[in-house]
């Protein structure tokens, strides 16, 4: 029986625990530094995500037999070569590999380079520069921080007054780190996440999904981390599909070998069906948050046995249930802004309940802790059913300071 350690502390990790959690292979499941809904299926441990010398000692002395890295930040930090120089398996990129997300720049550059679909760019460090290229641009533009910028690095600019406060708080504030700007332009259409396993050049689907990025119905209010998210995706049609997989992941996969970086792990793709075809918005090197809460759900094999089989180099066994799913996010009002911590919360014990910023107070309540704080999951034979479903379960949940979206998915259901 197997002892796996998950690194983070999200939605995200708490669905991979709880797809480890059905293992009948797995007997102890460890996370860093997890939160109050992972702590009902696995040990927390006070180690920070970011924390990997931490991170490495711990699976060494627990002799942890894998480990399954969640967030972006451990990837840039190099956590899986510190784990791999220790002979510890680990299901996740290299500091190499996970550039693909890390460097806004590197990424496009790639797609450049290996005729991968993607946004006519330019790079940037310099602010005048930038500012000069943006003059002579078509609004909307898009202005991109070049790394990592916990997913709020990405400016919509429909006007020269919002991109020069873009431009000022990436390259002259330094509101994300010192760094470069990626300015490319602005696409149109449907966005849909597509993640694989992959293994060098052995690319391994997942069941496609949807996120919601605006705060508000009908698609209203400030970008966010994700509202929401559904699968599967009925405006896919199988041609979209394999152009996707053939094209777009197949082709960054063996890319990622030719620059001898080769990945292994989930790359996501953030996809965008456009009227002059399929083409990348981003690259991930990790599950998507909040599309892994309703991918994983409707994974019927056994997901220890895929990590495995993807880190020896073997095809994985995965087996999907072909019902939909549907999840609504609740975060704190104020969010994607400022926001307060601390509110009790009720009638959240369901296993359909995954915990994103969530913790356990003095006086033993669950209170919210994050500006998402939890994630329902329904599932449905149709997504109107499952949408149904997930609002219900929503509104079962008690807390004075949570809102959330009731038309996650409709968009799909009602055509």
């Amino acid at each position: 029986m197997a002892k796996v350690l998950v690194v983070g502390g999200g939605g995200r990790e708490h669905a991979i625990v709880h797809a480890l959690s059905k293992s009948k292979k797995v007997n102890e499941i460890y996370a860093a530094p997890g939160n109050a809904g992972i702590a009902k299926l696995a040990m927390c441990v006070n180690i920070k995500d970011t924390e990997v010398d931490k991170i490495v000692e711990f699976a060494k002395a627990e002799a942890i037999d894998l480990v399954v890295v969640g967030p972006e930040a451990s990837l840039a930090l190099g956590i899986v070569d510190e784990l791999q120089k220790n002979n510890i398996k680990v299901f996740g990129p290299t500091k190499a590999a996970a550039r693909i997300e890390s460097s806004k720049n590197f990424a496009k550059d790639l797609m450049l380079k290996y005729g991968i679909p993607t946004a006519r760019y330019e790079v940037f460090e310099n602010y005048e520069e930038a500012m000069a290229f943006v003059k002579i641009s078509p609004f909307p533009t898009v202005i991109k921080y070049d790394g990592l910028a916990a997913g709020k690095g990405v400016v919509i600019a429909n006007n020269l007054i919002e991109a020069d406060n873009a431009l000022k708080d990436m390259l002259l504030d330094d509101k994300f780190g010192k760094g470069k700007v990626v300015i490319e332009d602005y696409l149109e259409g449907p966005e849909f996440s597509f993640m694989c396993f992959v293994n060098g050049e052995n690319v391994y689907p997942l069941e496609m999904a949807q996120d919601h990025k605006r705060a508000y119905d009908n698609d209203r209010g400030p970008n966010t981390g994700g509202m929401g998210a559904y699968s599967p995706l009925p405006f896919i049609k199988e041609a979209d599909y394999d152009f996707a997989l053939n094209e777009i992941m197949k082709k960054a996969a063996k890319a990622l070998v030719n620059e001898e970086c080769p990945f292994t792990g989930v790359l996501y793709g953030g996809l965008m069906k456009t009227k002059r075809g399929i083409k990348v918005i981003e690259f991930n090197a990790r599950f998507g948050d909040p599309e892994t809460e309703v991918v994983l759900p409707r994974l019927t094999s056994d997901i220890y046995d895929a990590f495995n089989a993807v880190i020896d180099g073997k095809e994985p066994v995965l087996t999907w249930d072909k019902c939909a799913t549907i999840g609504i996010v609740l975060a704190s009002k104020g969010y994607p802004g400022e926001y307060k911590k601390g509110f009790v919360i009720e009638n959240a014990d369901s296993d359909d309940i995954y915990h994103m910023g969530t913790k356990i107070d003095e006086n033993g309540n669950l209170v919210t802790n994050g500006g998402r704080v939890l994630f329902a999951v329904a599932k449905g034979d149709t997504l109107e059913e499952a949408n149904k479903k997930a609002v219900k379960l929503v509104s079962e949940i008690k807390c004075d300071n949570l809102f959330y979206r009731r038309d996650i998915g409709a968009k799909a259901f009602r055509k």
